[in-house]
């Protein structure tokens, strides 16, 4: 098994992990500030909650958990393609390099959605991301059915 295509996924999924401390870390004093007391939620969808805090003006805590749910989207094909390809021994430098390019820019990409959230920019690091993780899935494609 090759370790080096392991280490930008692991960076992501520790990326991930502040992300989540980020979204705690602004969303429970917005939901403080825009009088939502979580203790009386019951049934109460991430939506519901988002809707609510914007609508109180705490548009940016909504910034972080949605770029939560981002991180646990299109990141899975990430993580379970730099496993085939560590399984199947493949840390090569075209290998290493675009996963740490995809890991960089799906980092990026949180800071832009978390400080700034403009789209148009949101959208140009998530389509190089992108571009960056099918190179990875088409690597792995080939590789095995070589």
């Amino acid at each position: 098994m090759d370790k080096a295509i392991l280490l930008p996924m692991l960076a992501l999924a520790g990326w991930t992990m502040i992300i989540w401390l980020w979204m705690y870390a602004t969303r429970l004093p917005a939901m403080s500030r825009a009088g939502i007391d979580g203790t009386r939620m019951v049934g109460s969808t991430g939506k519901s909650l988002r809707d609510d805090l914007v609508a109180a003006g705490e548009v940016k805590a909504s910034w972080v958990a949605d770029n939560y749910n981002h991180l646990m989207e299109q990141p899975t094909i990430f993580y379970a393609t730099a496993l085939a390809l560590a399984v199947m021994g493949e840390g090569g430098s075209l290998a290493v390099n675009l996963a740490w390019g995809y890991a960089g820019l799906r980092i990026i990409h949180s800071l832009v959605q978390i400080l700034s959230n403009r789209v148009v920019v949101r959208f140009a690091v998530f389509a190089l991301a992108s571009l960056c993780l099918m190179g990875l899935v088409v690597l792995a494609l080939s590789l095995a059915s070589a």
